[in-house]
């Protein structure tokens, strides 16, 4: 019985939670949750709420899509020690799974993520009662309770197939295999028994084909790290079950819907997963039984209509197909003309062609349209699988595909010719089967097609069939202008650069299509181009080319994204924004013209999504594209720009937009960098104090921003900073961040940005708690990325004897410390751990404070003399691989958003990316530098180097012989 008390901050709770999903409520609401959560046992509370069928379905799903997340923020923090009271971890333990079995569905989703963020950190060994408990739950015959516990299992298990092998992950699977593994084969049996005899009764039925589902999730879950002993005794009753439910048929199961899978296709679909696994990956045991799988996979993409339903099914037994087809002695059925044209007709041409569904999304969901058709975008959709499959034919059977698929080509192409309205189609499945059979390999996202069928000629093909639907202003269908468009994007390398000389205006043409997919398109295949470069690396697109459009190019493509203001609508179509970046990247400082009419669109944009950031990839490109902007434009006119984009940046900060935040502190350090006064503005000293509050580095994603921010501010005004007693407050954030391993790399970037920026005067009595802080991290919880950076920071400091540094200053303070100090750290990891430095910029900096060790150091001098013989040698032992710095390239490298995971951490803007910095850009060859040096020192010091090389290194003659080399250079 809860109390009055709790039933009351239960119900109160409940409706913040509900409010929290309501865009017109979710701010204040998100605001008092964030209160709430403070509390403790806020977690236990946010179960209760998900486990009380007093509430309506909308507070116990909004509950637990919080009791998620919260989770996810505050299990364990980065060392993996809890940050709930144990009494609370317990708790949440023993009520989670008993109560991910009773909820429903949707309910149970949310649940299972939860389930699987506690099992990164605690599964197995801080949890190792949990196969247990799952097995203990198990019934004979229960469907629910089953799939409930099935449910839990599949969200822990479904973590191991991204991992790469281990024999930590090993020792895992074999834990749940051994108490998992018998009670799961007996339920498959008895599943399948259920199944057969609830074969009249629709609601059962329909249970008991849910498991059977989940279980071949666990199968694949199970199978996916090493074919497991249990099934590999089993194989040939577990792949005799496999095909009864592939081939299997109850009309009790079908749908009415021709859009909606049912729970037959489901099933199916996912044992093709399973079979394209085992396919892959345990030929020899699996070998003996793929025949079967072969012939019912034929029979059932014959026979399974063309209705989205299916379209799931079709491509996973397509990608089954194409991956028997790599094994060669199955693949040898295919190598007859006959069979292969049956092939090519009765499979590949159904899935590829297009049908009235994918013309109704072209219609009426044109951006999901694109991205199932863009290459590597559509990986279960029929058209992508099908291509899959020519492919993998072509690649075992070259001349013999290419004949069989060109009589099909030409038989399309001739069907268009002779009524080309009514026909349309038969050309768009012409061109898309020529494309597939002309690309060998997959489309790669900065070149698109590297290698072609060399049995066809892509550009004779393009000038004889495709290129007239380009050049025509009408009687075109749309879709055909989409192909024509697509095969320059696919093909775009093969194309010579006289020859994109003349397709190119005719892709800038079709952005002012009226036809949203067609002026995507060519937005999409714009922006490929502008970026494709040769062999040596000169770009295809002449920038001198796109400087006198781009004004029009800018203001139409602005004008295409705001064509409906609506939030959500605007920021619907990446494509056009990620071309909006190319351009402004490409014509670099030919955008300054242009900066009003800019600068409006970029604010005008960003005042819109602010209140709704909905997708990722559309503001990630937005905010690349103010980079850019910013690169190139605030040089010559840093006011305007500031003027402009300051407001709405700082709106940003204010309404706490978490989605932006990281952006903005990047693109304030890019504005503050472009301003070549050298000073702070006002909007900069005003924003000082703001940042050095805790509230904006407790976010994880903000620190790499923030440090640059802050390292940019100290540059232009350490000293004001100083007299606002701004510096206590920043070595507070770097203790902070020194001591977490997550973030310590960002710690010794501040490090180096104090030590760079105040003066050694203001910054000496702060030095020796600086090192405290460094010694106790090396002694109690040393990382190789620590040490690394440590000792990179020491050479920092040791080479700056011109600032006032120096290895001497750095051995003051480090005995201050602790007597001896120094000749322990320098000899038990600076001296060795410097060898392991790997960047060309750490090697460089080592070897100038080395060398100048050598040259300047007093304490070396007189009080080291062995350690002199030390540096000595490891300074000639790091220049016998001495770093090259790579000249300065002004390219910006694209990021790949496929390969990025928005929302969490931190995202790179490449186009205001910082280089490394060179404290020591005038050095340019360092073995030269380093002769000179010595010598110049040995001569200043009347013959001290060379007397001291004699003294010191007479027991290594060939390290002084190398010595002399190099002061004789």
């Amino acid at each position: 019985m809860i109390s009055f008390k709790l039933a009351m901050d239960m119900q109160r709770l409940a409706s913040t939670l509900e409010a929290s999903l309501d865009p017109t409520k979710n701010k204040p609401a998100e605001t008092a949750l964030l209160q709430e959560q403070k509390k403790p046992g806020f977690s236990l509370l946010l179960l209760r709420i998900v486990a009380s069928n007093a509430y309506d379905s909308t507070a116990r799903l909004a509950s637990a899509l919080y009791f998620k997340n919260f989770i996810r923020r505050n299990w364990t923090d980065e060392n993996g020690n809890y940050k709930l009271p144990q009494t609370e971890v317990v708790s949440i333990k023993e009520e989670l799974i008993g109560l991910m079995i009773s909820v429903p569905a949707n309910i149970q989703y949310q649940l299972g993520d939860a389930v699987g963020v506690i099992a990164d950190s605690d599964f197995w060994r801080r949890w190792d009662t949990l196969v247990d408990d799952l097995v203990s739950r198990l019934t004979p015959d229960n469907a629910r309770i089953n799939n409930g516990v099935l449910q839990v299992a599949h969200s822990i298990f479904k973590r191991w197939r991204p991992l790469y092998r281990s024999d930590e992950l090993f020792t895992e699977v074999n834990h749940v295999l051994g108490k998992f593994g018998d009670p799961f084969v007996q339920l498959l049996g008895s599943t399948d028994q259920l199944i057969e005899q609830n074969k009249n009764d629709r609601p059962t039925l329909s249970q008991y084909i849910s498991t059977m589902n989940l279980m071949m999730k666990l199968l694949y879950d199970l199978s996916v790290q090493d074919l497991p002993p249990i099934f590999e005794d089993n194989m040939q009753s577990l792949t005799s079950l496999l095909h009864k439910y592939l081939i299997y048929d109850n009309s009790l199961l079908h749908t009415d819907s021709d859009s909606e899978a049912g729970p037959l296709e489901y099933v199916k679909s996912e044992i093709f997963e399973v079979l394209v696994l085992y396919a892959q990956k345990y030929e020899d045991a699996f070998g003996p039984f793929v025949e079967q799988f072969i012939g019912s996979s034929w029979n059932l993409l014959t026979t399974t209509g063309l209705e989205t339903k299916n379209d799931i099914l079709v491509s996973k037994a397509l990608q089954f197909l194409t991956s028997v087809t790599r094994m060669s002695q199955h693949a040898r059925a295919f190598n007859n003309e006959d069979i292969m044209s049956q092939v090519i007709e009765r499979v590949i041409l159904p899935n590829l062609s297009l049908r009235e569904s994918d013309m109704e999304v072209f219609e009426d969901e044109p951006i999901e349209f694109i991205r199932r058709d863009l290459e590597g975008s559509d990986s279960d959709t029929r058209r992508r699988a099908a291509t899959d499959f020519l492919q993998q034919l072509l690649a075992q059977f070259q001349k013999l595909v290419t004949d069989v698929v060109l009589r099909y080509i030409n038989h399309y192409l001739s069907d268009y010719s002779n009524n080309p309205s009514a026909n349309w189609k038969s050309k768009d499945t012409a061109v898309y089967l020529f494309s597939s059979i002309a690309a060998k390999g997959a489309v790669t996202t900065s070149q698109g097609v590297k290698s072609v069928n060399e049995l066809v000629n892509v550009i004779d093909f393009f000038q004889a069939n495709v290129a007239a639907d380009l050049v025509s202003d009408s009687g075109v269908e749309s879709i055909l202008k989409v192909g024509a468009i697509k095969y320059l994007y696919v093909f775009r390398s093969q194309i010579t650069r006289e020859q994109w000389r003349d397709a190119f205006p005719l892709v800038v043409k079709h952005l002012g299509s009226s036809d949203y997919v067609v002026y995507t398109y060519a937005a999409i295949a714009l922006e490929r181009v502008l970026s494709l470069a040769d062999d040596s690396k000169k770009p295809v697109i002449n920038p001198a080319d796109v400087k006198p459009l781009s004004a029009q190019l800018l203001q139409h493509l602005f004008q295409l994204i705001e064509r409906d203001p609506e939030s959500a609508k605007l920021q619907e179509n990446e494509f056009l924004m990620r071309c909006v970046m190319r351009v402004v990247v490409v014509i670099r400082e030919g955008v300054v013209p242009v900066t009003d009419s800019v600068l409006a669109h970029f604010i005008k944009i960003t005042q819109t999504i602010i209140p709704n950031p909905a997708n990722p990839r559309f503001y990630y490109y937005h905010f690349e594209a103010i980079g850019a902007f910013i690169r190139f434009a605030a040089p010559s006119q840093p006011e305007k720009l500031e003027n402009g984009l300051y407001p709405v940046f700082l709106s940003i900060l204010q309404n706490d937009v978490q989605e932006f935040i990281p952006y903005v502190f990047q693109l304030f350090a890019a504005l503050l960098e472009a301003n070549p006064s050298g000073n702070l503005t006002t909007y900069y000293t005003s924003l000082a104090q703001p940042i050095l509050s805790p509230q904006f580095w407790s976010s994880r994603g903000n620190i790499p921003a923030l440090v640059r921010l802050l390292s940019s501010l100290m540059s232009r005004g350490a000293s004001q900073m100083a007299e606002n007693q701004q510096l206590e407050p920043i070595l507070a954030i770097f203790q902070s961040l020194i001591t977490n391993k997550v973030n310590e790399i960002y710690g010794f970037e501040l490090l180096e940005s104090i030590m760079t920026n105040f003066a050694p005067g203001i910054i000496e009595r702060y030095f020796v708690t600086i090192l405290q802080l460094l010694f106790t991290r090396l002694q109690s919880s040393k990382t190789e990325a620590f040490s690394s950076r440590f000792v990179r920071f020491y050479h920092f400091i040791s080479s700056r004897v011109d600032s006032g540094l120096g290895a001497d200053w750095f051995i003051n303070h480090a005995n201050q410390v602790q007597p001896g100090v120094y000749v322990q750290l320098y000899l038990s990891i600076i001296l060795p751990d410097t060898q392991k430095l790997a960047r060309p910029l750490d090697r460089k900096i080592a070897a100038i404070s080395l060398c100048k060790t050598l040259t300047d150091s007093v304490a070396f001098a007189e009080k080291y003399q062995k350690g002199w013989g030390y540096t000595c040698e490891t300074l000639l032992k790091l220049l016998e691989n001495a770093p090259i710095i790579a000249s300065t390239d002004d390219t910006i490298v694209d990021q790949d958003v496929d390969d990025m995971s928005f929302g969490v951490g931190f995202t790179q803007l490449q186009t205001i990316k910082r280089p490394g910095r060179d404290y020591w850009p005038e050095v340019t060859d360092v073995k030269s530098w380093v002769g000179r040096e010595l010598q110049k020192s040995n001569a200043r010091q009347g013959g001290k180097i060379k007397r001291f090389g004699e003294e010191r290194l007479k027991q290594s003659p060939q390290v002084l012989q190398a010595l002399f080399t190099y002061m004789n250079r």
